[in-house]
């Protein structure tokens, strides 16, 4: 593993106890919601806040070991960083910003010009090389900073939400082109975020982070098709449900019972995607096995679709069109029937 990071960090009423490994060319997606300790990993990363206990490796290059009282500072290491505001000097030119970095290591004016013109131009803005930051768009901004973290050829590129501050539709092209540039890039990456999008998109393996503790981790498929938080399960747009397994039967642990095509014993978790929901205003007819009265609690635009809270004895998410939503005559607090089939339900062990 090129990175390896064991630390603790205690901030203010939140203890961060995190473990991760990166290999080279690997990319961890560290994800989370606001105030899981997702940045604090980063800084203790950086060197820019060094940690209470543990140790930090890159490859042979030890960053921290408090016990042996090293800390190398965010000027040493050998890392290559992005920010969500991008961070350019105002008062430089692209080309001076992207070769800041080498000449604070002594590289020599031209050298680090001719670096970072080449840089520039496999970002794909080699015409912007004269302007100053203001004068760029937020794509060409965030093209411009990866351009200054890779131009060194750093050991760890460190990316803190480096999409967040792009409108939709810059994200899409600056995402595709990021996921070229980190396939080509030897060395490790770790990617915080709190977008599963970018996630799913980028990185090679993910790790849920809630409140200072790795929660899940494994590929970004497994964590989609398998959440073990409600935090993931909603991230992801299921709805969660821990119960026991009895045959084809789950019994809630909220009570309620779910109808599943396979068998399962013991603790498990019940996934339901909300687009197997089905929603009428009278009891279906027939004898489905899984029809459940419950009350609409919110509602939501998803994309081309309606998605709809749901709260009663089997508490779910359901997408419904927006022709639907009116023809049902849903609203916050209406009473509603939803139904799912037995195999569109995902039963796996918790």
């Amino acid at each position: 593993m090129s990175l390896a990071a064991d630390v603790r960090v205690g901030r203010g009423p939140l203890t961060v106890e995190l473990g991760i490994e990166v290999a080279d060319g690997e990319v961890l997606a560290v994800l989370g919601p606001n105030g899981a300790g997702k940045s604090t990993l980063l800084r203790v990363l950086a060197g820019l806040l060094p940690p209470d206990d543990g140790r930090v490796t890159v490859g042979q290059e030890t960053w921290d070991d408090v016990d042996a009282g090293v800390h190398v500072p965010a000027h040493g290491r050998r890392l290559g960083m992005v920010f969500q505001d991008h961070l350019l000097f105002p008062h430089l030119s692209v080309t001076d910003n992207v070769a800041f970095g080498l000449r604070t290591r002594g590289v020599r004016k031209p050298a680090a010009r001719r670096a970072a013109r080449d840089w520039l131009a496999r970002v794909g803005i080699a015409e912007l090389a004269d302007r100053r930051p203001g004068r760029l768009s937020g794509g060409q901004a965030q093209r411009a900073a990866l351009a200054r973290a890779l131009v060194g050829d750093p050991a760890l590129l460190l990316l803190d939400e480096p999409l967040s501050a792009l409108d939709a539709r810059t994200r899409l092209t600056v995402r595709a082109e990021l996921r070229r540039h980190l396939a080509e890039y030897a060395g490790s990456t770790v990617l915080v975020t709190h977008d599963p999008v970018d996630a799913m998109a980028l990185a090679d393996r993910v790790v849920v982070v809630e409140e200072g503790r790795v929660v899940q981790a494994g590929t970004p498929a497994d964590v989609s098709r398998h959440p073990r938080t409600d935090y993931v399960a909603r991230l992801v747009g299921l709805a969660l449900l821990p119960g026991t397994g009895e045959g084809t039967t789950v019994r809630l642990d909220g009570g309620g019972r779910v109808a599943v095509a396979e068998e399962s014993a013991g603790e498990v978790f019940v996934a339901v995607r909300p687009e197997s929901v089905a929603l009428y205003p009278a009891r279906p007819e027939g004898s489905p096995r899984n029809v459940w009265s419950l009350r609409l609690v919110s509602a939501t635009p998803h994309g081309s679709t309606v998605r709809c809270e749901l709260d009663g004895e089997v508490p779910l998410l359901a997408d419904v069109t927006g022709a639907a939503y009116a023809e049902l005559g849903l609203a916050p607090g209406t009473p509603v029937w939803a139904s799912v089939k037995a195999s569109e339900i995902a039963v796996y062990a918790r």
